[in-house]
């Protein structure tokens, strides 16, 4: 069993032991259960992109989407083959698919050519109204495409994801995901979970089985209008491989016009792995650093600089030609990124306004205030200044917060220490007073420092 989870970095042995039909949980909320669709639905082709997936989950993922979805709502299958090298992916799997009872096609790339890529060719080979994306290894679940459809009919330029389940890559056990959360992203654009806002509850009114408004998507699985996808740009050809596509589109479709939502009606289960069993030509960091720098570039405005500050070696790569998406950008007459989080994410990691952005420096010892990679309730710490963004960068917000991320400095105590606390933006133990008079005056008193002169204040 070790053995063969080193091949595809999950348990292949208990995954060949599970029928491809097996069956799953009915998971939805008990509202979802009882919702009525239109009779006229648009019909979708369902894009799943592999590269040396195996067998059994690869299969288990097709034959679930044909068994829980209606016949007349699917239109096809496209497998797009990313280069893969087995042998049992090649003329066995197309005589396998041959015998499903709707059809199912395999589309070779001729080189590896990541996720992005192959997705392009799947989507332009497809005919269906919708393109539904998923991934190698997913389960969908009873009711998972009628909500996806619906919500597309109401309006075309509605993106929608299903809540994505987990399957777990040990035991492959089916866990239902939470519908109290939603797509967010960190400073160094990472893709995160966040809790789901009161704002967005009291915007459903309560109805926990109406569709989320979330800022981004994880980007594996999701519904477009095939007419819609084109419009916007379909996904940005200058990007390599894998990263930072999900939240690109999902930036461009906000700021362009368009919504995107979480149908917590919709559940489709996710092998989630701790690694990848891929290779990554040029080098895992350099192809995401390349794609979140021409994402921050075209759409993020003045706000790449929280991005470029805390990664400065991003600046350094070369992101090739962006003129035909910053052209994109104007056609569309899309919005600011500052709209963007003013009215999609008002509780985004980076503040809206803020006075400062870097370190706060010791100038006389070079020592730096550093999160020191600690985490939530944990001390703020002072290390060397090593000039590589990253621990080392604060932001002074215009709420008069010193903020590391999702992290502001908090003194609960006169004499401290000081925490680092989820932001509250209820000012209080959070905030900080800057006066450089003041600070410079405190900072020549006292040979302890600029930080002496924080916890002063």
């Amino acid at each position: 069993m070790k053995e063969m989870f080193k091949i595809n970095q999950f348990n292949l042995m208990a995954s060949e032991m599970i029928a491809f039909n097996r069956t799953l949980p009915d998971v939805r909320l008990e509202g979802c259960k009882n919702k009525l669709y239109p009779d006229d639905l648009p019909r979708t082709s369902v894009v799943i992109v592999f590269h040396n997936e195996a067998w059994s989950t690869l299969l288990r993922t097709v034959r679930s989407v044909i068994d829980r979805s209606p016949k007349s709502l699917l239109e096809e299958v496209v497998l797009v083959d990313d280069a893969s090298e087995r042998d049992f992916l090649k003329r066995p799997l197309e005589q396998y698919v041959r015998r499903m009872e709707i059809p199912v096609r395999v589309v070779r790339m001729e080189q590896r050519s990541g996720l992005i890529r192959a997705r392009l060719k799947g989507a332009s080979l497809s005919t269906g109204q919708v393109i539904t994306f998923l991934d190698a290894h997913c389960e969908c679940t009873i009711g998972w495409l009628e909500p996806l459809l619906a919500r597309i009919k109401l309006d075309r330029k509605t993106v929608v994801c299903p809540i994505i389940d987990v399957i777990s890559d040990d035991t492959f056990e089916y866990m239902a995901g939470s519908d109290m959360t939603y797509g967010g992203f960190n400073w160094k654009l990472n893709f995160r979970w966040y809790p789901v806002p009161q704002r967005e509850m009291d915007r459903r009114k309560g109805d926990r089985t109406l569709p989320v408004r979330t800022p981004t998507m994880a980007g594996g699985l999701f519904s477009i209008d095939r007419d819609y996808f084109q419009e916007i740009g379909t996904y940005d050809a200058g990007m390599d491989i894998w990263g930072g596509e999900n939240l690109e589109i999902s930036f461009r479709i906000w700021q362009c016009g368009g919504t995107l939502e979480i149908v917590t009606c919709s559940h489709v289960g996710h092998v989630f792995r701790k690694a990848t069993p891929y290779t990554f030509p040029g080098g895992t960091g350099q192809i995401i650093n390349k794609n979140n720098r021409r994402l921050a570039e075209v759409w993020m405005d003045q706000f790449k600089n929280f991005f470029y500050i805390i990664s400065p070696g991003v600046t350094k790569v070369d992101y090739g030609d962006i003129t035909s998406r910053s052209s994109l950008r104007q056609k569309l007459q899309c919005k600011p990124f500052s709209w963007y989080l003013e009215n999609v994410y008002p509780d985004s990691q980076i503040p809206r306004h803020y006075y400062s952005l870097g370190e706060i420096r010791n100038v006389e010892t070079n020592q730096c205030l550093d999160n020191m990679a600690r985490k939530e309730n944990e001390k703020v710490g002072i290390f060397n200044c090593h000039g590589m963004g990253g621990n080392q960068v604060f932001s002074y917000t215009a709420n008069k917060e010193i903020r590391t991320d999702d992290l502001c400095l908090d003194v609960s105590k006169l004499n401290g220490p000081v925490m680092m606390l989820k932001c509250h933006h209820l000012k209080g133990n959070q905030l900080w007073d800057y006066d450089p008079m003041v600070c410079l005056f405190l900072c020549l008193l006292f040979d302890s420092g600029l930080f002496l002169c924080l916890l002063s204040l």
